[in-house]
C-alpha cells in the first residue's frame, strides 16, 4: 500500500550564486605562488568547497592540481582567490603555469549543493503554454464548437521561505544574500520530495528530487512579534530543471 509522504520527507539544497567560473583562460593561473584570477564581484567565500578543472589534454605539470578543493581566499575587488587542499588548510602553489588549453577553458565551481537548514518550506510550480490551433469550417451542430490547442513551452516558478539567524556564513543567509547578487552564475536548488540518506548524505539512487538551475527574483521579509522572523526567496529556472522522481 502507498504511503503519503508528509513534508518532513523533503529539503532544500543550494548552490550559491556567483560560484561558477567556467571560462578561464591560461593567464587566469600563476606560474609561480597561488593566485588565481576569477573575476571580480562573484559570490565565493572562504571554505566554500570547489572543484577545480581544465580543459582535456592541458598540460599541468608544477600547476596548482585539478580536483576538489576549498577556498583559501577570495578579494572581490580584484578577483583574486587562493585554495586549499582541505578547509583552512595552507594555499595550494604552483611551480609552472598550465599549458595547452586550445580552444577549451578551465573552470571553478561550487561542488555540490548543500543542506540549507533554516527553511521552513518550499514550492515549485510547471505550466505549459497553450498554442491555439482552432480551425474554421469546423462542422456546423446544436453546440458550439470548440477551440484546439496543443501543448507549448514548458515554465517554472518557485519559492522557499528561510528563517534568519544572527549568523550570516549558513546558506539560509548566503541564499537571502544572493537575491542582490549582480552575478548568480552557478546558482542551483536542489528540491527533495523525498530524502534519504545514507552515511548523512542523500541517497540519489533512492530520494526523489528536482534540481533546478535558478535566477532569484525577489526576497519578501516578514518580521512581527508573534512568529520567528522569515524570508520568501522567489526563483525561476535559468535552465531546464532535471526531474528524479523515480526511486528505480
Amino acid at each position: 500500500m502507498a504511503t503519503v509522504l508528509s513534508g518532513t520527507s523533503g529539503a532544500l539544497y543550494y548552490k550559491p550564486a556567483g560560484t561558477s567560473v567556467t571560462t578561464l583562460a591560461v593567464g587566469a593561473f600563476p606560474a609561480s605562488g597561488s593566485d588565481i584570477t576569477v573575476g571580480t564581484f562573484l559570490g565565493f567565500k572562504v571554505n566554500d568547497p570547489v572543484t577545480l578543472a581544465y580543459p582535456s589534454g592541458a598540460g599541468t605539470t608544477g600547476a596548482i592540481a585539478a580536483g576538489n578543493v576549498f577556498v583559501k581566499t577570495y578579494v572581490e575587488a580584484t578577483g583574486v582567490m587562493t585554495v586549499s587542499s582541505t578547509a583552512g588548510g595552507a594555499a595550494l602553489s604552483a611551480s609552472a603555469a598550465p599549458t595547452a588549453f586550445g580552444t577549451g577553458t578551465a573552470s571553478i565551481s561550487y561542488t555540490a549543493a548543500e543542506s540549507v537548514g533554516q527553511v521552513r518550506e518550499w514550492s515549485f510550480e510547471i505550466t505549459r503554454s497553450e498554442i491555439d490551433v482552432t480551425t474554421i469550417g469546423q462542422t456546423v451542430s446544436g453546440t458550439a464548437p470548440f477551440r484546439a490547442y496543443i501543448p507549448g513551452f514548458a515554465d517554472g516558478s518557485g519559492s522557499a521561505t528561510v528563517y534568519t539567524t544572527d549568523d550570516d556564513t549558513t546558506l539560509s543567509s548566503r541564499l537571502i544574500e544572493d537575491v542582490i547578487k549582480r552575478e548568480q552564475n552557478g546558482a542551483t536548488m536542489k528540491l527533495y520530495i523525498d530524502r534519504i540518506l545514507a552515511s548523512g548524505t542523500p541517497d540519489d539512487t533512492t530520494s526523489r528530487s528536482i534540481e533546478v538551475p535558478v535566477i532569484l527574483t525577489s526576497a519578501s521579509l516578514n518580521v512581527n512579534p508573534d512568529d520567528g522572523q522569515s524570508v520568501e526567496i522567489a526563483f525561476r529556472p535559468s535552465a531546464a530543471p532535471t526531474f528524479d522522481l523515480s526511486k528505480s
